[in-house]
């Protein structure tokens, strides 16, 4: 599931409704009978012959730059876990000779973040292979947070654009008399907290960026670094735990006994926020599913005058929220099945994903 910026429910209402918001407006606020202004309104709305494909040419004819995802400055690219974790290695030049020992493929593996196709006995035959393997996940998990952090964003600007939306339409409402002011404030108190939240993830995802860079080493070298449009998208097939569990008692029987039973426990707390992870991620890939199938029903009836303003900008709201909760559970399931990999070879994390929470404490692992 790759989840990206999307406002294909919300640009129809905001280029027919709001940007013509005198017409849509005339058949809220114009005496009873007046009904050749809703009339062109709904006719212009039904313009939209391909629906979303319409929507999303003038969304990127019209849109802001600076709003467009992918627009920050240049600077290092990191688009891929391999980038992140070899940047991370060239600042720990001590890493260059147990990097050496482990030889180009299992490097590669490393880099690739494919842990669990790499012999746990090099774990004991490598010096530093322990060092090698934090620093690599360490800038994973960091550069995950950053991802998601800014991949969160445009849909955090979509929730301010309709709640704006409605605040708008609901003072000209007011201004006519066709509203009271206890209902303006009630529309006033959700465009507050779409901002008050739209500013807050923009400090996040500037804090989770410096994040990254101070965990490469960069700090004052680099101001900003480039990074894909989306999360990695999830595996294809999901691991069961069986294949898991013989994993790590493999590692275990290498380890002395006080060790093994440290990533035994370890294990088991690695695997469950890893099946945690997959069940949150699969649940909230199917609310967006749902939510875009509310949000694209919505606009047809709205476009048949059998659903309001109110009801599209309700459901765009509803369908960016839906994108921010899966984003953040996609992260989520990607630090837990980094931490699991690293638990694989002999690792300890300090602690575990907070799943659904902004940051990555959560169960402390097993000391």
């Amino acid at each position: 599931m790759t989840l990206k910026f999307k406002l294909r429910n919300l640009w129809p209402f905001i280029t027919l409704g709001l940007l013509s918001m005198p017409l849509a407006l005339a058949a809220q606020t114009t005496a009873p009978g007046t009904e050749t202004d809703w009339r062109r309104a709904n006719e212009a709305v039904g313009q939209l012959k391909r629906g979303h494909a319409d929507a999303l040419k003038w969304e990127q004819a019209n849109m802001p730059a600076e709003a467009t995802p992918g627009s920050e400055p240049s600077g290092l690219k990191l688009l891929t876990v391999d980038d992140v974790t070899r940047q991370a290695w060239r600042n720990h030049r001590d890493l260059a000779r147990p990097l050496a020992r482990l030889g180009t493929a299992n490097v590669a593996l490393v880099a690739a973040g494919r842990w669990t196709e790499i012999d746990p006995v090099l774990q004991r035959k490598v010096g530093d292979m322990d060092e090698v393997l934090h620093v690599a996940v360490q800038a994973r998990k960091a550069w995950l947070q950053a991802l998601a952090a800014r991949q969160s964003l445009a849909h955090h600007q979509a929730i301010v654009i309709a709640a704006d939306a409605a605040s708008e339409l609901g003072q000209r409402m007011v201004n006519v008399g066709n509203w009271s002011a206890l209902q303006q404030a009630r529309v006033q108190l959700v465009q507050s907290s779409a901002q008050m939240n739209l500013a807050r993830a923009q400090y996040g995802a500037t804090q989770a960026q410096a994040t990254l860079i101070k965990t490469l080493g960069l700090t004052g070298k680099v101001a900003s670094v480039t990074l894909p449009e989306a999360l990695p998208e999830l595996p294809a097939r999901f691991v069961p735990p069986e294949t898991w569990q013989q994993k790590a008692l493999t590692i275990q029987a290498q380890l002395p006994e006080s060790e093994g039973l440290r990533n035994q426990a370890n294990f088991h707390l690695a695997l469950a926020s890893y099946q945690a992870s997959h069940a949150l991620t699969k649940g909230t890939h199917d609310a967006l599913k749902t939510q875009e199938f509310i949000s694209e029903e919505t606009v047809l009836r709205y476009n048949g005058m059998l659903s309001s303003v109110w009801d599209v900008l309700d459901a765009s709201r509803n369908q960016s929220q839906a994108a921010i909760d899966a984003i953040a559970a996609q992260r989520d399931f990607w630090i837990a099945e980094a931490d699991l990999q690293w638990v694989l070879q002999g690792g300890a994390p300090d602690s575990f994903v907070a799943l659904g929470g902004g940051g990555e404490a959560a169960a402390p692992a097993g000391h």
